[in-house]
This record gives C-alpha cells, structure tokens and sequence, in this order.
C-alpha cells in the first residue's frame, strides 16, 4: 500500500511523553500486523547527541549502525520491536549541513536557497527515505520540542505540506499537550491546549487528535470542552495519564479508541491487535513473584534518563524472572573509604557507563564490594573497565592500576586509550560505535547466557553481536597477567585490525555466583519479549542472592 505518515507534534512544555505516545502508537500498530518505522526530528544544530550532556538529554542511544541519537529511537525499538538506524534521527543540524554541501556542490546552481523549499525538501526528503530504507508501510514522525518554539518552524511546515503530497487518508496529525490539574478550584484547566492547538493551526496544521497529558483520568466533560474549542470530534480526543507501568499506556490508548481512530484515518483495514505479550508483561510487574533491590552505582544519577535503557533491560529481565526490579541510585562519589551503608541491603550492583573521572574510586570500591561479598555483578562498558581495574589492584598485584582516562601516569595502564582513537581531531561520532561481533569463550558463564543465541548449551562458545560506544579498552599488555590471576576473559572481539585475538569483550569470575562485565552495551538489543541475556541472568542471580540471603536469615532466627 501508499506509505502513510502519522505525525506527532507537543505543546505546553516539553518532557510530555510525546516518544512514548509516538512508540504506544507504534506498537498498536504493529500488533495489527503493519510495517512500521519511526523518525524523531530534533531541532537542536548539534548533527547528533553523541557531544551532549546526560544530564541536559538524558542517555545516548546507539543504533546497530552506530548512530548516536536521542533516547526517544530506544524507546520506539523497545515498542516496536523495529531496529532504528541513523536516518530514524534527523536534526536541525544534519538537515542545514546537507543543504549547504549541496549548494557548495552546486546542486542548486542558479537557484538562491532558501528555507522553503530548500530546507523543507531536505526535511521532507529524509523523512520519506527514512520508511523506504524499513520498507515501511506507517511512518511515525515525532517533531521534538514544543510548538511555537522558532527552531521547529521549518519542520511544522514541512510535515504541513507533506498532507497535500501524499493525498487524503495517508496523514494524521495528533497533538500531545499537557492537561494541567490545578489544586486550588480542583479542575482541569484547559486553556493551555487552546492556546496550543492554535498556535499549531496559525502555522497550517489542524491537528486530526489529540492526547491529553494528565496526571490522572480526565472525565469526559473536560474532553468534550478541549474537542469544541479545536475544532477535533470528542472521540478524537484520547488521554495518557500517569501509569505506574509505560508498558500500559498502548493498552491505555486502544481502550479509548486511538487504534480505531487510526484505522479511521488512514483508510485501515479493522484488525483486532495481538497484546497478549503486552497484557502479560504488566501483569508481572503487577503481581510479581518476586521482588529485588538493585543498586546502580553512577555519576548521573539524579537523571534518570541518563541510564533509561539500562532501566528498561533491568524490567524486561525482570519480567523474564517474573520478579520486579527496584532500583537503588547510588552516587559513586558517596561510596568512598569504608563507609559502604548505601551498598548494604542489595541483590545486586550494576556499575554502567560513563566518561570522566568523578566516581572512579566510588565505583571501584563497589566493585570490590560485590567481588569479596559474593554479591551479584554486572559491569557494562565502563562498569567491566571498572572490574579489571579492580581486579588489577586487589588481586593480581598492580598497584595503583587504572585507566590512562583518569591516570595518565598510572604506573599499570590496565586500560587504555585504542590507538586508532590517537589522532583524531574531531569529537563527535569517532568512538567505537555500533553492532560488532563478541566471540564468545566455550564453557564460561557468558557461553552459558547467550546459549539460546548461539544454538548450543554453552560449552562450544560462538559469535554474537552488541553494540558498542567507548575509546578505551582493556590494555592487551596485561591480559595474560589478570588470566594468571585468576580473572576469566569471556569475550573477544576477533581479529579487530590485526591484534591477534582481539580487544577483551568480556570477563567473569568462576568462582563467584554471578560477577560479569561486557565492554558492549546489551542493554541497548534488550526487548520486552526477548530480555537481554546479560541482564537475564544478572537478575535471575539476584533473585537466587535474595532467597539464600531470606533462608540464612530464617535460620538465624530459629
């Protein structure tokens, strides 16, 4: 059939929620049978989010072909089940960097270019080679920011014209706005959606829906009075309110109608979604059979979404183990000295990613912690870098080891800057990024998780891929002495650029209950149908931490 587009613009505030109605949306969609993609516009310059701050954007996501993006990309590949890749993000900056290479090329020869049509071709010419590279049938098209911001005009104007190109019943337009609750005359005010809607419509979008962001259900009054003065029919306009569980809001969405209004729209055939998977997930972190403690040991804690997806591949883990998972922050720079209250009570420490050296020595200590307490382990990217160094200091002898990222001079670089990453002038998009092949070692524990992976029980090892972004990595020079020590390389990356057996992927410790760290990000590939195998069983070892910790104190007590 014709590609079609549903577009998802926001008003009021930004942080609405607009990536997880545009993935809901997605995902409702998918469960009817479609082919569907997802494009998130950002209408910052930067060409990508691989420079910004954690605590500004919250985390980078890495696509399969190494695109650093917005965090709204994992969102859509953890709903729809629909790997993103670098065109599923166009920015403000990518769009006028193309425009102007093509003017210094002459593409445009004796043309002056301009906004409209220049910009607005480009904008218009990604979105459209974005659901052609996924053979896509629905494109969603998220326009980040707020409405009425100057930055996303050009976007609004070309998604505008994008109504009239692809004909009737090819486009929808839906709105995201927030619905605010004021406690003093205890009502639902409505005018910040009036005010919005018509600032959307004063640049030529009359918006087909509207969902109201609220913190609780809005009755059905309010709809109807927000649906009279935007000129949207009463049913169209659907309400998200606060869930415990993001998992519920397609569910939440399909009950009032928004799948009907799609298939409405958009001249769908009437299918009925398949959300058993859904209905089950939520049903878990409901009712779970178990319940454990994590505690996630970095230095963006007080931003959340700087570790979303390692959040996310925590659930789905947790779901796999019908348990749920609750998380501890801990800020690595309160895990100094032996003051180590904030670890006590956990099933399990993840040390994640992260650049710079604040909450190195935090990080350290909770490493050593988990190794001597027998507590579960899981290291990711900076987290198995942790681990080694660990390792390096308290059991093979190196004192003073660390990384030349936060030691230049350290007597025992154990981790060290990749020689390819020497000579680069450029920041942005130069890490090691990316899906790349882990060869798995034969008989160890990370053999054992990614068995069902590699088509065997674990003792004849494989290849697998994760995806990647980091500039150090487990200096080779030391490899052999941490082996000696006792620590097991898991994982290597074969034959990267000639360096014999590879970068180090992974370690583990055989003789501890669960202790493994990865270089790669898995967290990334983790879905809520098929839970990352690292994360899998990292909580299926912190549920077995949790029962033997139960039973000992049962004893103790008798």
């Amino acid at each position: 059939m014709q590609t079609k587009y549903v577009f998802v613009t926001g008003g009021v505030v930004s942080s609405l929620g607009k990536g997880l109605a545009t993935s809901s949306i997605g995902a409702l969609l998918r469960a009817r049978g479609y082919r569907v993609t997802a494009v998130k516009i950002d209408p910052y310059i930067n060409v990508d989010a691989g420079t910004m701050r954690p605590y500004e954007h919250g985390e980078v996501f890495v696509t399969s072909d190494g695109a650093e993006t917005d965090l709204d990309l994992g969102t859509y590949e953890r709903f729809l089940d629909v790997p993103m890749s670098r065109a599923n993000n166009v920015t403000t900056g990518q769009v006028y960097q193309s425009v102007i290479e093509k003017e210094r090329r002459g593409s445009y020869l004796s043309q002056t270019v301009q906004v409209i049509p220049h910009v607005t071709d480009e904008i218009k010419g990604r979105i459209r080679e974005a659901g052609e590279a996924a053979h896509a049938e629905i494109v969603l098209v998220e326009i980040g920011g707020t409405v009425g911001d100057i930055e996303s005009l050009p976007f609004l104007e070309a998604v505008r014209q994008m109504r009239f190109e692809a004909g009737p019943g090819n486009c929808v337009y839906l709105h995201v706005t927030l619905l605010p609750f004021l406690g003093t005359s205890e009502e639902f005010k409505t005018k910040p959606t009036q005010h919005s809607v018509a600032t959307l419509r004063g640049v030529g979008v009359q918006p087909d829906g509207i969902i109201l962001r609220s913190n609780s259900p809005v009755p059905d009054e309010v709809r109807s009075k927000i649906a009279l003065f935007t000129n949207v029919e009463a049913r169209d306009v659907f309400n998200s309110f606060d869930t415990e569980f993001i998992y519920a809001v397609p569910e939440i969405l399909e009950q009032q109608g928004i799948g009907r209004f799609l298939e409405r729209r958009l001249d769908l055939e009437k299918l009925t979604p398949e959300l058993r998977a859904w209905h089950e997930a939520v049903r878990i972190l409901r009712a779970p059979d178990e319940r454990v403690v994590i505690g996630i040991v970095g230095k963006y804690v007080a931003m959340p979404d700087a570790y979303l997806s390692l959040m996310e591949a925590l659930k789905h883990a947790g779901i796999a183990n019908r348990a749920r998972v609750d998380f501890r922050w801990i800020n690595a720079e309160a895990v100094l000295g032996d003051d180590l209250g904030a670890l006590a009570g956990l099933d399990g420490i993840l040390v994640p990613g992260g650049f710079g050296v604040r909450g190195i020595e935090g990080k350290v200590r909770a490493a050593t912690y988990a190794r001597t307490e027998g507590v579960p382990y899981l290291g990711i990217c900076l987290g198995m870098q942790i681990a080694v160094i660990e390792y390096a200091r308290n059991v093979a002898g190196l004192e003073a080891a660390n990384s030349t990222e936060f030691d230049p001079y350290t007597p025992h670089p154990v981790v060290d800057l990749m020689p390819e990453q020497l000579d680069l002038a450029d920041m942005g998009g130069t890490m090691r990024l990316g899906n790349w092949p882990m060869m798995v070692t034969p008989g160890t524990k990370l053999a054992e998780l990614y068995a069902g992976q590699l088509g065997s029980d674990g003792t004849n090892g494989g290849t697998v891929l994760e995806r990647h972004r980091h500039r150090y990595e487990v200096n080779p020079a030391y490899v052999e002495t941490l082996q000696v020590a006792g620590l097991t390389v898991s994982g290597v990356t074969p034959g990267m650029q000639g360096r014999g057996a590879g970068l180090v992927e992974a370690v583990e410790l055989p003789d501890h209950p669960f202790f493994v760290g990865l270089q790669s990000h898995p967290e990334f590939g983790s879905r809520l149908m098929r839970a990352s195998p690292p994360f899998r069983g990292f909580i299926e070892a912190a549920v077995s931490y949790q029962g033997a910790r139960a039973r000992e104190h049962a004893a103790a007590r008798a």
